[in-house]
């Protein structure tokens, strides 16, 4: 039998583990069928696209957009009511959100939700995970189809116009590796650099901050 001082320990130890969210969205005949995102309140996180994926991808958020996302999980009382509306509506996918602190955990799923918060929420995870597919894209095609590299880029200026990105600066070093290699198109190159420019104007400005 353990000493009662080291249980102790061991409960004040995971009672101290800062909190983390998960969100994960499974919807059968979607591309992709599942998406799911972990996000630690320092900003760290990581996308996978299968439940058992042991190699998910992961990257960096900026304090500000942490901070965002971690206000709407507070205004959502940590995911302690439930968001489904309960409208007969199209079949959308089923959301997950988790909230998990040490020994705190909330979880509550949904078809959709008018709650502005949640749909808040759900915007800043769905902007996650098409981030993440753009960059799995891009740098496929940067690898295997470097025909294919300015197409890529030209939906990520698109998706960078239209606002849907979320950590752009995960995106340097494979748009520094296009812009300097010559075996690239030189649109591609240019584009790639211009791209760079705009990201790193960005984090620069506060933009990421």
């Amino acid at each position: 039998m353990r000493p009662i001082w080291l249980l102790a320990l061991a409960a004040a130890a995971l009672a101290a583990e800062p909190a983390r969210l998960f969100y994960s969205k499974s919807f059968p005949g979607s591309s992709p069928a599942y998406a799911a995102v972990n996000l630690d309140r320092d900003g760290q996180a990581d996308y996978r696209e299968s439940p058992d994926a042991d190699n998910p991808l992961k990257f960096q958020l900026s304090p500000k957009e942490t901070e965002e996302i971690f206000a709407l999980v507070e205004k959502l009382g940590k995911f302690t009511r439930p968001l489904e509306s309960n409208l007969k509506v199209a079949n959308t996918g089923v959301k997950t959100f988790r909230y998990q602190s040490g020994t705190e955990r909330h979880e509550v799923q949904f078809n959709y939700s008018l709650d502005a918060d949640a749909r808040l929420l759900l915007d800043w995870f769905e902007r996650i995970s098409e981030t993440q597919r753009y960059l799995i894209k891009l740098e496929r095609s940067a690898r295997y189809d470097r025909l294919g590299v300015h197409q890529a880029l030209l939906e990520l200026e698109v998706a960078r116009d239209r606002n849907r990105l979320v950590a752009p600066q995960q995106f340097l070093k494979v748009l520094e590796r296009i812009a300097k290699s010559e075996s690239y198109l030189h649109m591609a190159r240019a584009r790639a650099a211009a791209l760079a420019e705009s990201f790193r104007a960005g984090v620069a400005g506060g933009q990421q901050q």
